[in-house]
């Protein structure tokens, strides 16, 4: 079952924490999260999943961001999230889909628990022009049924774009 908007709201500072909260951003059934200014990409062309591999920050001008196909880019939400009783679910928004732009490649499930700002794999399928405040996806929760098995995700409670951590689980 998915929560509908009023019962996100009446969630609030219960099972979900949205920070920061704005009225206007509530849908029918699920709550619209804007991009931050910070975006980060890989410096190497070629990726190693059992490394760090480096990055580097870009932040998205007043004026926009042009993002170029065949790249990576890596963003965060403006709004922090938490929920301690619903899974929740990342999605792009239609409107953003579009215009040739995803919003995440397959990283939109969060565990129950989870906590932090979410981390956006931004790409695209021609040049597009970006901001950041813009309402670029949106959260909706779904309930749970059945005992949990505890555990954190590595990126619990981050506040930053986050890059792969892969690396830490593929250690020799």
């Amino acid at each position: 079952m998915i929560l509908s908007g009023k019962e996100i709201q009446a969630e609030l500072g219960k099972g979900i924490n949205i920070e920061p909260f704005k009225k206007e951003q509530l849908g029918a059934n699920s709550y619209n999260l804007r991009l931050a200014n910070k975006l980060l990409v890989y410096t190497n062309s070629e990726l190693d999943m059992k490394k760090d591999n480096a990055t580097e920050e870009l932040t998205i001008p007043k004026g926009g961001l042009v993002l170029l196909p065949g790249r990576l880019y890596l963003g965060k939400t403006v709004e922090y999230t938490q929920t301690t009783k619903f899974a929740p679910f990342l999605e792009g928004r239609s409107s953003i889909a579009r215009l040739g732009l995803f919003v995440h490649i397959s990283a939109g499930f969060g565990n129950v628990g989870s906590s932090g700002c979410w981390t956006l794999e931004l790409t695209c399928v021609q040049p597009v022009k970006i901001y950041s405040d813009v309402e670029i996806c949106q959260i909706y929760y779904q309930v749970i049924k059945g005992d949990l098995i505890n555990g954190q995700s590595e990126y619990h409670g981050s506040r930053d774009v986050q890059s792969s951590f892969l690396y830490k689980e593929l250690k020799d």
